[in-house]
């Protein structure tokens, strides 16, 4: 089942969770019934409904939220099995679901008409600007996936680790009982201000206990996801997510909204012991829906002094106060050399007291003590901070004197040399978290040999950190200082300058990984004549061996790009924008981050407005109306399309005005298929004038599935068989895959029509392609409608063994929840003997 159907699901499945304990259930309650009846007996739909909603109303009486995500799940099953076995009946779903619960109005679509002139970009302009190229840090591998996937994500310690032995106890005591036998779930949290060293004491007890968890660690960075806008839930939605994908749950399957996440999440860390570290929380919601279910887990969470409500829940917090003398004289012997602490006893003493006893700044404190060859006492650097008195914003040592981290940040960044310190500035304007040594270096608009012993020599002065894939972030203090010191130092139109050179940075490396995923995308911007010409200087890491997977690539970068892409949009570069807008959405057309992909084609169209291009401004309207009708804007969806169709009749372009009317017909596929069809014609005839025998082709497919849905079966079987054919005949070559989708739907037609001999054999030769093709998604979809047709024909029982075998595979290894409900078909099977 594709992405839309399995979201229409969930939907559904939550509306009617808050129907049956509404006053609107007694109106609701037969018109649901005749909808999962579909035909059958309407007296047991009513029924099994009434009981599901029995057991729903005794759940909430007796505060079960395992029993009431279990009436949820069977709903969901229940809503994919209907939508599986009939596709056609999407539509009912949602015509019911709104009339049952009809929504707001989506807001206005966002558009800006200022008065500049422009065209279609011009890609020389776009690439005048120096581009550094190269991508400097590993894409990981995606995590393994299956039932028995075993997490190990802690990030290990790269210092020793001083003092807070007390507090290693007391979270012995909160988290240690776990284990064997074991009932509770461990639940504690780590609460301090910044550079205290919560991490550390969490990954510390991480690495210690490690062997009590012998399902796996699991751990999610609320700092990285922060600026991340997921499916609703927000960061929370993404961190579900990331924990699923670790729990070995693939992509496909991971539910649309954030109430199904949850509970896929109990579901999965049911039956499992598992340590979950939670880092950088700042509201206690992002906790909640992240306690695992398995008995003898633990949930370890650090993060401010914003968590006390967490205690109602049953955590144990403990809030870390600094280091005392001698932890933090041990933390200097540590990192600078026993000798030294006791060659000058006073001095250290003094250089604990100035900086308060927190270990990020005794640690920036030995790294001026060691990287300055002995040049520099301790009793001169304790002279010095006694001297500084500036604040960094919102982070003064309460209770400590004038000494803040500021005074450390500043010292140590006097003491960079000149280009260091230029770079430690300008990389402080940075949108977004992380960075490569490429990005940086155009960032500062200098080349990568420059550029590395420069990052080297803010990372050996504790100014910036590199992480495990070879990038590099600020601690959040420490960014904001180098911004601070940027406004200061910098002229006013630095800022601008990085911003641009940055987004180009980006630009022409979204371009690339764009093109290495398909190269005959439709598209706006002009960039493809002049790739080509960046190989010398920049050659394509997508096309290198060894090179990062693009699409793998493009989602590691998605926070930083979608930050990007706002503060360029802010900052008026708007002719750069909606070209990296359109580029970026090839990432949102296989992994399905809904909110972002919406945020990112909104800056991008607002954009194409701004500079007056029709033909771009059309184009991000039309891809605008997917996300927003998979997150319920309908309303919306079509006011933007309205909007794309005379921006494409404007712009003259044959090809997209063939595609814009290709998006209409998907939106009125939903609510009225003869207008789909209608749309669906429109598509293909401009699309034959424009000589793009892929989008005809394409768009004769849906034709097909729109005359079926209208119940327009013999034209639907030509057109799916024209649609097929033209599939293989392209000129670049068979498109094997859509071809085979189009067999499926074939087959459903085919059965619809009562021959079922011709549905098996369209249905059977679909599969065996698909699976030759490596989609195994829709290859699962083809055997389980081969297995239902089995089953409603009496037909052979080995066949449908094992079709609904290999199906099960597929799932199960997904983590679909379609797996359970294939499992127990198998169990039916078997219990009712041999054939």
């Amino acid at each position: 089942m594709d992405g839309e159907l399995a979201a229409l699901a969930g939907s559904g499945a939550t509306a009617l969770v808050g129907l049956m304990v509404s006053d609107a259930w007694v109106q609701a309650k037969g018109r649901l019934a005749r909808f999962f009846a579909r035909g059958g007996d309407e007296d047991s739909a009513d029924e099994e409904l009434q009981t599901s909603r029995e057991e729903l109303t005794a759940a909430r009486q007796a505060d079960d939220g395992d029993a009431e995500a279990g009436v949820a799940t069977d709903l969901l099953i229940r809503l994919l099995r209907i939508l599986q076995e009939d596709p056609s009946a999407a539509q009912e779903l949602r015509l019911l679901l709104r009339e049952l619960n009809p929504g707001a109005d989506g807001p206005p679509a966002v558009t800006m008409n200022a008065g500049v002139t422009g065209g279609v970009l011009n890609a020389q302009t776009v690439l005048a600007g120096q581009f550094h190229g190269g991508i400097t840090f590993n894409v990981q591998e995606p995590p393994p996936s299956g039932p028995d996937t075993k997490p190990d994500q802690v990030p290990p310690l790269t210092v020793t680790y001083i003092n807070h032995d007390a507090d290693l106890a007391l979270l012995d005591g909160y988290l240690g009982e776990g284990g064997a036998g074991t009932s509770r779930v461990g639940y504690a949290g780590l609460t301090g201000m910044p550079g205290v060293g919560k991490r550390a004491l969490a990954r510390q007890w991480a690495a210690k206990n490690r062997e009590r968890f012998p399902d796996g660690l699991l751990h999610v960075d609320f700092a990285t996801l922060r600026d991340q806008r997921d499916l609703m839930g927000g960061d929370v939605s993404a961190a579900l997510r990331k924990c699923l994908r670790s729990l070995g749950v693939l992509d496909p399957y991971i539910p649309a909204s954030f109430e199904d996440r949850v509970t896929l999440f109990r579901s999965r860390s049911a039956g499992r012991r598992i340590l979950i570290v939670l880092e950088d929380v700042n509201q206690p919601a992002q906790v909640t829906s992240l306690v695992p279910k398995g008995p003898g887990s633990a949930l370890l969470v650090t993060g401010n002094g914003k968590l006390d409500e967490l205690a109602m829940d049953g955590a144990r917090l403990i809030p870390l106060a600094p280091l005392d003398r001698t932890a933090g004289l041990g933390l200097l012997a540590d990192r600078c050399d026993p000798g030294a602490v006791e060659a000058e006893p006073e001095a250290a003493g003094r250089l604990v007291e100035l900086c308060a006893g927190l270990p990020k700044a005794l640690h920036l404190v030995a790294a001026r003590l060691v990287t300055s060859r002995r040049r520099l006492t301790m009793s001169r650097l304790a002279d010095e901070l006694a001297d500084e008195t500036r604040r960094l914003a919102g982070m003064s040592l309460r209770g400590r004197g004038e000494h803040s981290m500021s005074a450390v940040l500043g010292l140590a960044y006097r003491r960079l040399p000149d280009d260091a310190a230029r770079l430690y500035r300008l990389l402080g304007w940075f949108p977004g978290r992380a960075f490569d040594g490429a990005t940086a270096a155009a960032a500062a608009d200098i080349d990568m040999t420059t550029a590395e012993p420069l990052l080297n020599e803010l990372v050996e002065a504790s100014l910036l950190d590199r992480t495990t894939d070879n990038r590099f972030q600020f601690h959040d203090l420490v960014r904001l200082h180098a911004r601070e010191r940027a406004v200061e130092e910098e002229p006013e139109s630095a800022q601008r300058a990085l911003v641009e050179r940055v987004i180009t940075h980006y630009l022409v490396l979204t371009a690339l990984a764009d093109r290495a995923v398909r190269k005959d995308r439709l598209r706006i911007a002009g960039l493809a004549e002049d790739l080509a010409g960046l190989e010398r200087d920049a050659p394509d890491p997508f096309a290198a061996e060894g090179g990062p997977a693009p699409l793998d690539w493009l989602d590691a970068e998605r926070a930083t790009i979608l930050a990007v892409l706002r503060e360029a949009a802010r900052l008026g570069h708007h002719h750069l924008v909606w070209p990296l807008s359109e580029g970026f959405t090839v990432l949102f057309l296989h992994r399905r981050y809904l909110n972002d992909w919406k945020e990112s084609l909104e800056l991008g169209a607002a954009s194409a407005a701004a500079t007056v291009v029709p033909a771009a401004e059309a184009r991000l309207r039309s891809l605008l109306s997917r996300p927003l009708m998979d997150l319920g804007e309908d309303d919306r969806a079509r006011t933007e399309l309205e909007t794309a169709v005379a921006c494409a009749d404007v712009s003259g372009h044959t090809a997209l005005r063939a595609s814009v009317q290709e998006f209409f017909g998907r939106y009125w596929d939903r609510f009225d298929p003869s207008r789909a069809v209608d749309a669906y014609r429109q598509s293909i005839e401009l699309n034959n004038e424009a000589g793009e025998p892929r989008g005809a082709a394409i768009a004769t497919y849906f034709l097909g599935c729109a005359q079926d849905a209208a119940g327009d079966h013999d034209r639907a079987l030509n057109s799916l068989r024209r649609a097929r054919q033209d599939l293989l005949d392209l000129p670049d070559g068979p498109d094997q895959r859509m071809a085979a989708r189009a067999l499926v739907a074939l087959g459903a037609v085919h059965e619809r029509l009562g021959d079922t001999d011709e549905a098996m054999r369209v249905l059977s030769e679909a599969a065996g392609t698909l699976r030759a093709e490596g989609a195994s998604h829709y290859e699962a979809q083809a055997l389980v409608r081969l297995a239902d047709l089995t089953e409603r024909t009496g037909g052979s029982r080995d066949a449908l063994r094992a079709w609904l075998t290999r199906a099960f595979e597929i799932y199960d290894v997904g983590g679909s929840p379609d797996a359970e409900t294939l499992r127990q078909r198998l169990d039916q099977l078997d219990d009712t003997g041999a054939p």
